[in-house]
């Protein structure tokens, strides 16, 4: 609170000095100025000042060398260090310096009395302080008094006072001051300089000129900051209110605990449930949650401790007790660094890595969106149950893993009714407490091998859980109350979509993952699966050398799938050999050359796929997908003496048949325009047979490779062996889109074939397939079958030719 002395009408002003006298100093038009930081000082106002910088410490020991008056004006920026004339307000005070007091620290400590406000008019001198002109700015306070604004000083005043109360800082001192001050601008003055205002605001409420209207201003002031003031104090109130209360039963409570033990009535029993009260509290659950456990300790300190349901009891709260209602990770969102860890782990994927990449950056800008369900598709393999491992690791988020294979109770998802004898939460919730943490990356392996029978739907359970609109409210029939699974990463794996039930697919994000290159399986090989199966078997890194000849071998001749899990048994075979010769005192290191390799790994049970040495009449070149990756598929067609039947054969499923009776009619409806006689059709029968009878083959992606074996067959023109086609036909030689483009495109490469034939609308698709792939490879894309038989079947040969080929 400052304090105020007597100002006359003129511009001579009476302060008290050190000594108790008074003197009269008059202001002259040009002051030394100091900046203040944080501060708006108002006319009559006493204030300490701290002085440290240099140019405000030249300023004061200026003043105190000529009349002790100090020009005192506020910087708009605070932190500036070191203002210059445009940082300024350029009102001010000009104020008296009463007394100095130097500080150890070499600063300076004044008080001054603020005289009167002034205007600066121009700059003087900047070093080695700054000296401006002034201009004083009288204020005549009203003659009279009139009715209106002696209800306006009375309404400050008392606003004034219950303000100060409820602050806790109101004293006889400030009442005596209060009550003699009639002034308008004097009142609003010092009422202002106690209201802690902006230095923004302050500033705005100084620069008001006439007192009235600057009085009224601090009269709106009064009443917002007496009604922040109120709130807050009845906000403290019932805090305080609360906290009394509950420490009031805590020491009852343990008054009475007290007492128990002293007459020997407490018991393992009492402590047990006490223990229980407190776990449950430190647990920080929900309030239903709260409420229900400590609801279901009052039951079980009700009844006989050997009873059978209190055993349920104890489970259940335990289970309670140490879910992860409020415990989280925080999730580390630099991008940099998720990238780094996605590619330590991973080998390519460029399209997952930034799909999550781009949830990451999301999450950074905005912490309270909903996590994605991100659905990894693709062959047994790629590394999809890894990926989920390198998220949580990306996010420094917990990660646990629950593989829904072969699962068909709907109870194993949404838990067992507390009714039943050995009931437990389902899956979720389970696999939530493993974690610890209620924002976990939480796996699901396997959610296309999801079964129905008469115990319910899983997968239509998994909709509640998967479904961000409504996973906040997860109910498990064992907890029986909410628990929320909205900041959960749920990320699943399947081989393929078409046994996902369409609502629950309707919820996923599908990113798919396709095979992998020879070059890349050689690549991943090298970087990862090679130095891991080194260490598990106990081998020093120097101790095999696998030559990428070797590699390229195990790849092409000692497996054969889309994924990495046959190559990595094949390598730890090899890593056994090893460490046996090492067991048996040999000493390495070892080589394992492309020679040598049969002696670790026995003969090759595949041999390379490889195109067809010659082109061949009659057998075309299919491409077609399987759930393992892409496969090359040979079709054969040829003419028989007969009556225009049509036999099938290679054990194909009814979508193959259907495409075989659409090749037919498509190539008898277009004979003519195909140099095709059509008293073929009547007198000779035609085989189509697709070899590796045993394996059923079935799917909507033959069409174009039948009808292109067929033609073959009928024109006796051979297909050309460096050409492989996908696409369905239409009985009007319409080629239709297929999928599994890149799976596809990776079973010819492997099979050294450089053209492949797609449907037009599969053109998009190319998109998906790897640089790298698409400059080996070279792809036609058609509309219609005439444009695959120009592409495919050989028009000029020479006789020689076509004699072999019939023999």
């Amino acid at each position: 609170m400052g304090l105020w002395s007597d100002m006359d009408i003129d511009d001579n002003f009476i302060i008290t000095d050190d000594a108790g006298g008074q003197q009269t100093i008059e202001i002259p038009d040009e002051l030394p100025l100091m900046a203040l930081r944080d501060v708006i000082v108002f006319p009559s106002m006493v204030v300490p000042l701290f002085v440290g910088r240099e140019a405000s410490v030249a300023a004061v020991n200026e003043a105190l060398r000529s009349n002790r008056l100090i020009f005192l004006t506020a910087q708009k920026d605070p932190a500036e260090e070191t203002p210059d004339r445009d940082d300024f307000y350029h009102l001010g005070v000009a104020a008296a310096i009463i007394r100095t007091l130097q500080l150890p620290d070499g600063r300076l400590k004044i008080l001054a009395q603020a005289l009167i406000k002034g205007e600066i008019l121009e700059f003087l001198q900047e070093e080695p302080y700054i000296r401006v002109r002034i201009r004083p700015i009288k204020e005549e306070e009203p003659g009279e008094i009139t009715v209106e604004i002696e209800a306006l000083i009375r309404n400050v005043k008392e606003q004034a006072e219950k303000l100060f109360a409820l602050k806790g800082v109101f004293s006889p001192e400030i009442g005596a001051v209060l009550n003699n001050l009639y002034e308008p601008g004097r009142l609003a003055d010092m009422v202002a300089s106690n209201l802690k205002l902006k230095p923004a605001d302050a500033q705005n409420l100084l620069a008001v000129a006439d007192p009235v209207e600057r009085l009224k201003v601090v009269n709106d002031l009064l009443a917002r900051e007496l009604e922040v003031t109120t709130v807050q104090a009845k906000i403290q109130s019932e805090a305080k209110e609360e906290m009394t209360k509950t420490q009031r039963e805590y020491f009852l409570r343990e008054q009475l605990n007290a007492i128990k033990r002293e007459l020997g009535e407490i018991d393992d029993r009492t402590e047990e449930l006490s223990e229980l009260r407190k776990k449950v509290i430190e647990a920080r659950m929900p309030p239903d949650a709260e409420e229900e456990a400590l609801k279901q300790i009052g039951r079980l300190e009700s009844m006989h401790p050997d009873a059978s349901e209190a055993s349920i009891i104890r489970t259940y709260l335990d289970w309670l007790i140490e879910l992860p209602w409020s415990r989280s990770t925080n999730d580390k969102l630099d991008v940099a660094r998720a990238q780094k860890v996605l590619d330590e782990d991973h080998y390519d994927l460029e399209k997952v890595k930034e799909r999550i990449i781009e949830y990451i950056a999301v999450r950074k800008l905005n912490r309270s969106v909903k996590g994605p369900i991100l659905c990894f598709v693709g062959p047994p393999g790629v590394g999809k149950t890894s990926l989920g491992r390198s998220v949580a690791r990306a996010l420094g988020r917990k990660f646990v893993r629950v593989s829904l294979g072969g699962v068909r109770d709907e109870a194993e998802i949404r838990g067992h009714r507390r009714t039943y004898i050995g009931a437990l939460p389902g899956r979720i919730i389970q696999g939530i407490k493993r974690a610890g943490t209620n924002n976990p990356v939480f796996m699901m392996d396997e959610v296309d091998k999801i079964g129905t029978d008469f115990r319910g739907d899983p997968a239509a359970a998994l909709l509640e859980v998967l479904d961000p609109e409504q996973n906040n409210t997860f109910f498990d029939h064992y907890i029986d109350l909410p628990f929320d699974l909205s900041r959960v990463l749920f990320v699943l794996t399947a081989n393929v979509t078409d046994s996902i039930p369409s609502a629950l697919l309707d919820r996923l994000e599908l990113i798919r993952l396709s095979g992998y290159t020879t070059d890349e399986k050689a690549a991943i090989a090298r970087r990862y699966l090679l130095p891991r199966q080194i260490k598990e078997h106990g081998l020093k890194k120097d101790t095999l050398d696998i030559p990428d000849t070797t590699l390229m071998k195990i790849i092409e001749e000692y497996t054969r799938e889309a994924g990495l899990r046959e190559l990595e048994r094949q390598i730890a075979a090899v890593c056994r050999k090893a460490a046996r010769r090492i067991a048996e005192g040999e000493k390495g290191p070892f080589k394992v050359t492309a020679l040598s390799l049969s002696r670790y790994l026995g003969i090759p049970p595949y041999q390379p796929e490889l195109a067809q040495e010659e082109s061949q009449v009659g057998v075309a070149t299919g491409l077609a997908w399987t759930p393992f990756g892409g496969e090359v598929l040979r079709i054969e067609a040829t003419l028989m003496k007969g009556k225009g039947g049509l036999t099938l054969t290679g054990l194909l499923g009814e979508v193959m048949k259907e495409s075989a009776q659409a090749a037919l009619s498509f190539a008898r409806s277009r004979a003519e325009s195909l140099g095709i006689d059509p008293q073929t059709f009547e007198n000779k029968d035609i085989h189509i047979h697709v070899p590796a009878g045993a394996i059923p083959k079935d799917g909507p992606s033959a069409g174009i490779t039948l009808t292109t074996a067929l033609v073959s067959a009928l024109t006796d023109r051979p297909v050309d062996k460096d050409v492989a086609m996908t696409g369905e036909i239409t009985l009007r030689g319409r080629v239709l889109p297929i999928g599994g483009l890149k799976e596809k495109a990776l079973a010819a490469l492997r099979a050294g074939i450089s053209r492949v034939v797609i449907p037009e609308g599969n053109l998009k698709d190319l998109e998906e397939i790897p640089r790298h792939i698409r400059k080996k490879i070279t792809f036609h894309v058609v509309k219609y079958m005439d444009e695959v038989l120009k592409i495919a079947i050989k028009q000029d040969v020479d006789k020689n030719e076509k004699k072999r080929d019939k023999t």
